[in-house]
Order: structure tokens, then sequence, then C-alpha cells
């Protein structure tokens, strides 16, 4: 199965944003792919709207964000991945990865677990906390675990996803621009991929750095269970990259890294 990787920036419409990713769709299924992974605020990007404005951004968004990417996937013939904001009955609204299939019915969804309170941000005025714990959903033929950008840096998230059965990780990110980002972003999502011998599709949103919004980095990846990387974008506005992506990839590298089946449950 392919897979692709798609990046653009977000802005502050759900409309717009929609555009981008149906473009991004339709060059993802051009090259064959059963599987589109969208990034994090693909629905709209949170440095955009004023604060005291998101909440109802978020009201009037989500709605049209989901029947979108459903209407996106059945017309492109594509399971989707992509991160929105999800009303919460708060002013904080959760941080949500929104899973489709290629038919366009939801097959699962996650509330972002980790939020990036750090680097002199604090997502956690904003947005409330998932409480549900992970989530694994099938498309496209494969077992896909779900987490959110800062969920990368805590290893124990990705650890469960692989316990519980997952294939590829899709881990959708606005991973902020600053000193040694792009090397963190690189390789946590290798040291993910190889200490659980799964695959990484990282999508990540790829805009410039602005003092309203702040900068993301880019640098979507696919990685295989042995850290390869077997395509990746850099810093272009709005791109895929796509890869062939098998199980029979995880059984290879199994037999001589078995990694998960050595683990100490017992004593950790």
């Amino acid at each position: 199965m392919r897979i692709s990787v798609g990046q653009f920036g977000p802005g502050a419409r759900v409309e717009q944003n929609l555009a981008a990713a149906g473009r991004l769709a339709e060059r993802a299924a051009a090259e064959g792919a059963g599987l589109l992974v969208l990034p994090e605020e693909a629905m709209l990007a949170a440095r955009a709207t004023s604060e005291a404005d998101f909440p109802g951004a978020v009201a009037a968004a989500w709605g049209p964000f989901a029947e979108g990417l459903a209407g996106l996937a059945r017309e492109h013939g594509l399971a989707v991945i992509a991160g929105g904001y999800e009303p919460s009955g708060s002013d904080r609204p959760y941080n949500t990865l929104l899973a489709v299939d290629a038919a366009g019915a939801v097959a699962g969804s996650y509330r972002k677990l980790h939020l990036y309170d750090a680097f002199a941000h604090r997502e956690s005025d904003r947005i409330t906390p998932g409480d549900g714990g992970t989530a694994v959903v099938q498309l496209a033929g494969l077992r896909v675990g779900l987490q959110t950008c800062y969920d990368l840096r805590f290893p124990e998230v990705s650890r469960a996803l692989a316990l519980a059965g997952a294939d590829v990780i899709a881990t959708p990110a606005a991973w902020f621009s600053g000193e040694h980002k792009v090397d963190h972003w690189q390789t946590l999502l290798k040291a993910r991929a190889v200490e659980n011998t799964v695959w990484v599709a990282a999508a990540d949103t790829c805009a410039p750095d602005s003092s309203a919004s702040g900068g993301t980095v880019g640098h979507s990846a696919v990685i295989d269970p042995l850290a390869l990387t077997v395509a990746a974008l850099t810093d272009e506005p709005e791109a895929v990259a796509t890869a062939d992506v098998t199980r029979e990839r995880i059984d290879q590298v199994r037999q001589f890294l078995p990694v998960l089946a050595n683990r100490r449950a017992d004593v950790l």
C-alpha cells in the first residue's frame, strides 16, 4: 500500500484549507496512494485566530471540516487523516485528529494528549488535553496509530501504539521552527520508528516565520521500521511525498531486531 504525507501552511479559513487539502489529495491519488496523512491544524491555524474569536471559529469550522475531509476522501478514493479543532463544550476545544476511510466514513479520532507547553509556548491556555488514551484505526489495509506533534517527544505514546498492533504511526504536526528544531523533528521520527520497528508517516505544516503566527518547519517524511527515510519533503509550501508501506517490511526487520519481543515487561 502507498502512503502520502502532505504539507501546506493552513490559515484561518477552513474553506481555503480544505481547498489545499483537496489539491494534495488529488496529487496523492495520482501517485497511487491509499492513505493521505495531512498536518495538525489542517482545519485552521490557531495562531491566525485571536484568542477571543477562537472558540467561535472552531464551532463554526468543525462540521464543515469533517464533511470536507469525507468528501475529498470519496472523491479521490483514498483514506485521509488530518488535524483539526473539535468543540469540547468549553472555550478550550480539543486538538483532534480525524481519520476517514476511502468511502468517507469516520474510522476513528484521537484527541491530543500532550499539549505544547514548551519553548515559551502554552497550548494549554487555549486547548483542552485529551483524556481518552491512544487510538489505532484500520485504514487502507493497515493498522494506523495516531499521535500529534508534541506527543512525538513522549516515547511511551508510540510504544503504546506499537503494542496495540499499529503497523504505521501517523504523526500530523505543526512543528515550530527554531534553533535545532528540524534536527529534533527528524531525530525523534527516526527514533520512534526504529525503537518500535514500525513505519512512521509524519505530515507537518510548512509556514514562514512571522511575528504574528510563528513558523513551522515542514520536512514531512515517511520512515521505515529501520529508521530509513523512504520519502521526504523539505520546506515546500504545498507538496506531497509518497512511499510504498508494507507489513512485510515490518516482519523482515523484526526477524533480526525483535525489540518488542525482547522487552522486559515483567520489570518495567
